[in-house]
């Protein structure tokens, strides 16, 4: 799963996953690293088929997600705003730029 954060981050493409037992969610990945000894994954969150239908920003535990899949749709980037919660890392493998 980490190549596959690291590319799609780089590469400014979206991400497809199961999280915890919920529906498959689409977002676009900006921060990947760990936080508190924990692996997380910072992400934007465009759309989810069960409970979480709301857009917005999610912070995600790595060890929650499953059936993660690279698409080929890109994103623009760093949404550049005030909302964007970029956090501070124990260590990040990748950040959008």
């Amino acid at each position: 799963m980490n190549t596959d954060l690291v590319r799609a981050i780089r590469e400014k493409r979206l991400i497809e996953f199961t999280y915890k037992s919920g529906g498959v969610r689409m977002a676009e990945p900006h921060d990947y690293g760990i936080q508190k000894g924990i692996e997380r994954l910072l992400a934007f969150q465009l759309s989810e088929n069960r409970t979480h239908t709301e857009r917005g920003w999610r912070d995600l535990h790595l060890a929650d997600i499953r059936n993660l899949r690279v698409l080929e749709q890109r994103f623009a980037g760093s949404r550049g705003d005030s909302n964007q919660k970029h956090r501070t890392w124990d260590v990040l493998f990748a950040r959008v730029s």
